[in-house]
């Protein structure tokens, strides 16, 4: 009993924690820091939302019933380093587009220096996924802890009560990955490091 119970909260924090959530949470939390980016307009915050909700979600899910028609997945879960190599190609793909209509929408240079993050961590995860399986969910949640590093640097704001839950939300995302043996210890960390570095480093310059 007790370990359904831990089986599912560690799905239920996969599930939440969804590496194509995370650029939504990341504009979410520059949204809501405190910054003077929460005073944008509230419409154009919603469109703002509604574009990453697309580029980063919405888009790359309603891809994968194709490619598990045409085998290209065995299945959802997508269980080996090679069979995520397509999905994150074209997730890559939908970053770009997203990036491109918020460009023109004149979003705010850090928050596009965050999707541009968001874009190199993926592309380091596809070069890396032909031969190791990397945890993409660390590498999302790992890409928005090192934004609200980046941001709490650029604007002076101390440590953020965000990026405290953030680090705790980390952990637990990464006992569910190994508690489900998804990953191992070292492909959960390098996810982290992986996500932190690239989104925190573009972020911050």
């Amino acid at each position: 009993m007790k370990s359904d119970i831990r089986k599912y909260l560690a799905v239920g924090a996969s599930v939440v924690f969804h590496p194509m959530l995370m650029p939504l949470l990341g504009i979410f939390m520059i949204f809501q820091s405190g910054t003077h980016l929460a005073f944008l307009p509230f419409e154009y915050r919603r469109m703002v939302y509604l574009v990453v909700f697309a580029s980063g979600c919405l888009l790359p899910l309603s891809t994968l019933p194709l490619l598990l028609q045409f085998k290209l997945i065995k299945s959802f879960k997508m269980e080996t380093a090679r069979e995520r190599v397509i999905p994150v190609l074209l997730t890559g793909v939908f970053y770009y587009l997203g990036f491109v209509v918020l460009k023109r929408l004149h979003l705010p240079v850090f928050m596009l220096k965050f999707i541009i993050g968001s874009m190199v961590a993926l592309m380091v995860t596809l070069v890396v996924s032909h031969w190791w399986k990397i945890s993409l969910h660390l590498t999302g949640i790992g890409g928005v802890t090192g934004m609200m590093v980046a941001l709490s640097f650029r604007l002076g704001l101390g440590i953020h009560p965000f990026f405290l839950l953030l680090i705790v939300a980390s952990a637990l995302v990464a006992m569910a990955r190994l508690y489900l043996n998804a990953h191992t210890p070292a492909q959960t960390l390098a996810g982290f490091v992986t996500g932190f570095l690239a989104v925190g480093v573009v972020s911050l310059f």
